[in-house]
């Protein structure tokens, strides 16, 4: 039988392509937009990651969401670093999220409240994608617009916690296969990674759309 961290990858992975295949991305990653563009990306990050954590602490707790509860993963204080880098000691009062970014922050935190299986769906997207794709992201801003080496501007993609991420997500996996509940409950998570991808590509969507490259 198929483990459930496999299911969740294979379900997964058509919209992960269809993510890494939205235009705003790909016009970033090939050096085709300027450094605003990737200083409102971080903008909305903070707000998805703001409803992740601001979450996490009460779900420490419980049965289901609270072994995936770590420290070590959280980005809350390391956007907030980079966010000042990138736009001044007075970001905070600068700073906005789109619609698509609201909508995506606002089913974490339904999530979190009322179904904590969903909010692993959504922590098991974010996390996992960023040790690993985001890494791309972290060294073409390097390149592209001279950021210290895994310093300010870029220090959300650095995970210093975590010295060997692949026997992480190894671990990862693990706690997925032991999730409890049936195969019912099971469908409905892998339908949230789905749905977590989704709201993930609006965003996309919606900043390529406040940066469209000119003709």
């Amino acid at each position: 039988m198929e483990s459930f961290s496999t299911l969740i990858r294979t379900a997964s992975r058509e919209q992960h392509e269809e993510v890494r295949g939205s235009t705003f991305l790909s016009d970033l990653l090939g050096h085709k937009l300027g450094v605003d563009a990737f200083a409102r990306y971080t903008e909305q990050l903070w707000f998805v990651y703001q409803a992740l954590e601001s979450t996490a602490r009460r779900l420490a707790g419980d049965p289901v969401a609270g072994p995936f509860v770590r420290p070590e993963l959280f980005r809350t204080a390391a956007l907030e670093q980079d966010l000042e880098h990138l736009r001044g000691p007075g970001w905070r009062s600068a700073v906005s999220a789109l619609p698509a970014t609201l909508e995506y922050a606002g089913r974490i935190t339904e999530c979190a409240r009322d179904w904590p299986a969903g909010y692993v769906a959504h922590h098991y997207t974010r996390y996992l994608g960023d040790l690993s794709g985001g890494q791309i992201i972290r060294d073409t801003a390097e390149k592209t617009w001279g950021f210290a080496k895994k310093g300010d501007g870029v220090r959300f993609y650095v995970f210093e916690e975590i010295p060997n991420p692949a026997a992480f997500k190894r671990a990862y996996w693990e706690l997925l296969d032991a999730m409890p509940g049936d195969e019912l409950e099971r469908q409905r998570i892998v339908a949230e990674c789905r749905r977590a991808y989704e709201l993930n590509n609006g965003v996309f969507l919606a900043l390529g759309e406040e940066f469209p490259l000119s003709a």
